[in-house]
């Protein structure tokens, strides 16, 4: 039996050996020696067994060994915790240095900092913070990786201010630090301050690496700062960075982020060896910009190069068809998937899902949620929202507990579209299970179904339910406050109306159009809530939303119901735009105080301003005739309605 110190450093050889390969076979056969030798193994050779059973990509064999070892040294339990951390389980990691802190074993700097990379990836902050105080009892805070890692956690967690103590404390910084730091702002879209973190390197003469140039394009294509993105194009064009991949690849994003479709085919087209991913970015930037056609057209560009398609591709793809309406393209695509064989992927059946429906192709749609083998929420969801609207709505409550039944939790999305059917249909019985289950959830802190709350009780009629729910909204944002005044202005509560707008000015939120409309639609009920709408008529005019066509509009309606016909006048020929709706409230008003020849004046006005009337336009002149009765005039103009609409059967009666 081999039992000398010259075996135990020949054995810890050959595992660093097989580290430095990654020879897992290798790493076995050599295990399988030291088992047959019968060597009781010290903590050099146990912690570099593990180390090379984490650097062959074996974690498991790697904890089983760990587990055997009797005295477990900071070494092997490092090493075990970086095998976790590099393999991307970062809960694990942190796990294991808490189970080892329990142990009684203190840390080393190289183990302080791969738990606190573990922290960044998984976003510990709390348990981060106690490994910053650790580092400083003891005595690791100078050390260049544990600094980096510090100001990586603070960056990634969204605590800038952190970061930027760590690294300003620091007498020499590196470029990882600095990279460290940029890549937090950049990660926070604040592209003023990352630009001048940026400079301050450069005047420094610092020497950057790719990766720096790489990072400030990202902060630039996530803060919109395309100025200095452009300008920064420049600098590696002069560097010759623009070679580079990755660097070219962040430039392609940046562009492709921002909108800009033309410069980032440049980019696209100076590739050397583009790849599905680029291609994926240019046809988002298409599809973002609502050229959907040409976004099709770069798709059937990729058969042509011999470049295999994604799931990403088809996701986009989908979304483009979708804006593109024509059900025969919908379909190609939904072919094209399943000749690639994507259709299994559920990133892309949720997007068929979605294809179909908002296209009004609800049991196509249907058909594609029923043929998915792996649903998620998002695919609940999506079928959810074909169903607003729709003949079939009232199957909104028995698919939203079919999707309980299933296991699938409901998120924000969820409620949000649920709480819609239920607004539409006044469905306050079922709105107040879905509050249950939002309160259940845990959601009923969440702004955005908070409002969505509110909004189900106010059309409802359920308003001191609605105002109840209003006031435990965390952030009452204009959003929230325009639902609300919407609610008492639809049930011509005019004060409570008012009552509501002051506080909200008094919370410095600024009214916009819909809230104004909203208000001046609650003043239209009768003349002694004239003089209230005449201060909102002030109101408009000093924020400027006068020229809105729905607060003028509204003003329109307001003034006409109140009977002041010459106040409503004035507003509509002061409008800049005059669309269907405008000429719908002006000839409203007309018709309103019978005066049928005026309305039907403001019809012929109206189609020769080349405004297409709709359904609405027609009904209110169908009441225009009445007061016309037989005169000849009356004739005339019912002989323009014939021969533009085709009304003569539905008026005839009126003229027999």
């Amino acid at each position: 039996m081999c039992g000398s110190v010259h075996c135990l450093k020949k054995f810890s050889l050959l595992f660093r050996n097989c580290a430095a390969k990654g020879s897992l076979n290798e790493s076995k056969m050599i295990h399988g020696h030291v088992n047959v030798t019968r060597l009781e193994p010290d903590t050099h050779l146990w912690a570099s067994m593990v180390n090379a059973y984490v650097k062959c990509g074996s974690i498991v064999y790697a904890h089983k060994v760990f587990d055997k070892i009797p005295v477990r040294d900071v070494v092997s339990w490092t090493a075990l915790i970086s095998g976790y951390v590099d393999q991307g389980h970062a809960d694990d990691g942190v796990s294991l240095l808490s189970q080892m802190q329990r142990e009684g074993v203190n840390p080393n700097e190289f183990t302080l900092a791969t738990g606190l990379k573990a922290c960044s990836m998984c976003l510990d902050l709390d348990f981060g913070k106690l490994l910053h105080v650790q580092a400083m009892k003891l005595g690791f805070c100078s050390d260049l990786f544990v600094r980096s890692s510090l100001v990586d956690l603070y960056a990634k967690c969204g605590e800038m201010e952190y970061a930027e103590i760590v690294f300003k404390s620091m007498p020499e910084k590196s470029v990882m630090l600095w990279n460290a730091l940029l890549n937090g702002y950049a990660e926070e879209g604040d592209g003023e301050k990352l630009m001048c973190l940026f400079y301050n390197l450069k005047d420094m003469e610092t020497k950057f690496s790719k990766f720096t140039l790489s990072t400030v394009f990202k902060g630039c294509a996530n803060s919109g700062y395309i100025r200095a993105g452009k300008v920064l194009h420049s600098l590696a064009i002069r560097l010759g960075c623009v070679l580079d991949e990755i660097v070219t690849f962040t430039i392609l994003d940046m562009y492709s982020k921002c909108g800009l479709a033309e410069e980032a085919i440049k980019v696209f087209k100076s590739m050397k060896d583009s790849n599905v991913v680029a291609w994926n970015k240019i046809i988002i930037c298409l599809e973002k910009q609502g050229r959907s056609q040409e976004a099709a057209k770069w798709f059937n560009l990729i058969g042509y190069t011999g470049f295999r398609p994604n799931e990403f591709t088809f996701s986009i793809l989908v979304s483009a068809a979708t804006d593109i309406g024509d059900l025969h393209y919908c379909q190609t695509i939904h072919a094209c998937i399943c000749k690639y064989g994507f259709e299994s992927e559920t990133l892309v059946s949720n997007g068929l899902v979605s294809m179909y429906i908002l296209n009004g192709c609800l049991f196509d749609g249907v058909r594609v949620f029923e043929m998915m083998t792996d649903k998620d929420s998002v695919s609940w969801n999506a079928l959810l929202s074909g169903f607003q609207g729709h003949e079939t709505c009232g199957l909104v409550p028995r698919i939203f507990y079919e999707m309980l039944l299933k296991g699938f939790k409901p998120n924000n999305i969820t409620f949000k579209s649920v709480l819609r059917y239920c607004s539409s249909l006044s469905d306050v019985a079922f709105g107040r299970q879905i509050h249950g289950h939002i309160i259940k959830n845990r959601l009923d802190d969440d702004n955005f179904v908070g409002t969505a709350v509110v909004d189900m009780y106010a059309k409802s009629g359920c308003l001191k339910d609605a105002d109840v729910a209003f006031n435990l909204l965390i952030k009452r944002n204009l959003f929230a406050w325009t639902t609300i005044i919407a609610g008492y202005a639809q049930a011509d509560q005019v004060e409570e109306t008012l009552t509501c707008l002051r506080k909200m000015q008094r919370e410095g939120v600024k009214p916009n159009e819909f809230t104004l409309a909203s208000c001046l639609s609650g003043c239209s009920s009768d003349i002694a809530t004239l003089e209230s709408g005449r201060l909102l008529h002030s109101m408009a005019v000093k924020s400027g939303l006068l020229l809105d066509r729905f607060v003028s509009t509204a003003l329109v309606d307001m003034y006409g119901k109140c009977g002041c016909i010459e106040d409503a006048e004035a507003v509509f020929k002061g409008l800049v735009l005059r669309d269907t709706v405008s000429w719908n409230a002006m000839i409203g008003v007309y018709v309103q105080y019978g005066k049928g020849k005026k309305a039907l004046e403001g019809f012929v006005m109206m189609l020769n301003e080349g405004i297409v009337a709709d359904e609405i336009t027609l009904r209110i002149v169908r009441y225009a005739y009445s007061y016309m009765s037989l005169t000849e005039e009356g004739k005339d103009h019912f002989s323009l309605m014939s021969k533009v609409y085709g009304m003569i059967p539905t008026l005839v009666d009126r003229y027999s």
